[in-house]
């Protein structure tokens, strides 16, 4: 019975010097060193499009926060100001990697909308406003999830954050449903 190659015993798992040695120069570049590749130009407009979404789901979440109302309105107005902070933390999150890689942030209003993979949501009835959010948080949670694996190992330190933000994105669409069926 043949053994697969990755199964010799004396295989050794060695670093790239030339690649270390790489890293080395160009100090101004910070984290980004020549190995970051030629995905970084991509992977700073997936996130982007992301800080766009998460900047109209904090506008949509502010909005629905001030403007619920009704019986049942206070705690799940609670809950939209609850989502709105954390939509924050994302968003800062994204953007500072986005830094972090090189790149600049777009907060640009004009685009936001145009670039954001969820809506904006004027609704006045609040199982409506928790439909419209339930809505953007799942397409959310799909978003978050195609760039997790478009990404892959290309960028494993922005994988992992997308994978922490897409957990938060799970817990806000399973905490929207409950909502509805109260």
């Amino acid at each position: 019975m043949n053994k697969p190659a990755s199964a010799t015993p004396h295989q050794h798992l060695t670093l790239d010097q030339k690649a270390i040695d790489a890293a080395a120069k160009s100090i101004d570049d910070g984290a980004v060193t020549p190995s970051s590749g030629p995905w970084r130009d991509d992977i700073v407009k997936l996130l982007n499009d992301a800080l766009a979404t998460e900047l109209v789901c904090i506008l949509r979440y502010k909005r629905h926060y001030f403007t619920a109302s009704g019986v049942s309105s206070p705690a799940i107005a609670d809950e939209f100001l609850v989502h709105a902070n954390e939509e924050t933390a994302h968003a800062d999150m994204i953007a500072e990697r986005i830094v972090q890689l090189g790149g600049d942030p777009d907060f640009n209003p004009d685009s936001l909308r145009a670039r954001s993979h969820a809506d904006y949501d004027e609704s006045k009835e609040l199982q409506a406003m928790v439909r419209a959010n339930l809505v953007a948080e799942r397409i959310a949670v799909e978003s978050y999830r195609q760039m997790i694996l478009l990404i892959g190992d290309k960028d494993p330190t922005t994988r992992r954050m997308l994978e922490e933000i897409l957990t938060d994105e799970e817990e806000h669409a399973d905490e929207l449903k409950d909502w509805l069926t109260k």
